[in-house]
């Protein structure tokens, strides 16, 4: 099975510019059709969900509707596994334990979540998401897995101020293709709540879509970042931010960075 590479020609690309779309098309003519009734819906639903948080959320149950693995960004179960695999495997190389508390941002239908659940103890896995139906199909990834011993927390949001949660609580925040979905306001909400309820060894892993060209967006889902405009959103909020070199040798078409508490070092990595 194939992931997507970051290459020197995708980080410099412009998805939005006619002249990619056109060449996208020219060699992908399969996708000129699908592409065409995503665009469409799209416009529908952003014309009746100007907030973008209510869109994505329509998005998700439009999608969710079809396949929840889909609807996360998996093509097949395989790939599902995969990735979900690849989330887990990254943070046990940095030091994950047990007795961790983690929070999952925009945790889905527990892709990479039922793994975490699985290794964590009891009670120490938080996941939220926007959208009720991803969450629907949460709780069937749940079931199927037998972890309901586990007593994983699976809660709804509309924003990302994260004030229903205990100061310093959370020695693992992650969110995983959340903010390459995410317009730079959405981001810069969740930086500027993060660091309160992280612990004080605690960090933050995100993955975004990077470019080193043009910043960008595509149908109002996909967000194309420059590094140093994230970096510096987390230093704005007096936070640590660095990217992640080991992350990019992985075979997955996003990028990570890792923000914690200023002067404050990461646990040690196993």
């Amino acid at each position: 099975m194939t992931m997507p590479q970051k290459t020197p020609r995708s980080l410099a690309a412009n998805r939005a510019r006619l002249s990619h779309k056109v060449s996208y098309a020219l060699r992908n003519p399969a996708r000129v059709a699908p592409y065409a009734r995503r665009a469409v819906r799209d416009r529908w639903l952003r014309f009746k969900h100007p907030d973008h948080v209510d869109y994505y959320r329509a998005v998700m149950a439009s999608d969710t509707a079809g396949n929840p693995e889909a609807a996360v960004g998996s093509r097949s179960h395989d790939r599902w596994l995969a990735l979900g695999q690849m989330q887990f495997d990254f943070l046990l190389e940095h030091g994950l334990q047990p007795q961790h508390r983690m929070l999952d941002i925009g945790c889905g239908n527990l892709r990479a979540g039922w793994r975490f659940i699985q290794y964590l103890d009891a009670g120490n896995y938080y996941g939220i998401d926007i959208s009720p139906d991803i969450l629907i199909s949460a709780k069937k990834t749940l079931t199927r897995y037998e972890l309901q011993d586990k007593l994983p927390h699976l809660t709804l949001t509309h924003d990302l101020k994260l004030e229903f949660l205990p100061s310093g609580h959370f020695d693992v925040v992650h969110a995983h293709s959340v903010f390459s979905h995410s317009p730079p306001e959405v981001i810069d909400e969740c930086l500027a709540h993060v660091g309160r309820i992280l612990a004080p060894r605690g960090f933050f892993d995100f993955t975004f879509d990077r470019t080193e060209g043009a910043e960008h967006q595509v149908l109002r889902e996909d967000f194309y970042y420059r590094t140093e405009t994230l970096t510096a959103l987390a230093e704005k909020h007096g936070l640590s931010a660095r990217f992640m070199d080991d992350w990019e040798k992985l075979p997955h078409g996003q990028s990570k960075i890792r923000v914690s508490l200023v002067d404050s070092p990461a646990p040690a990595e196993s």
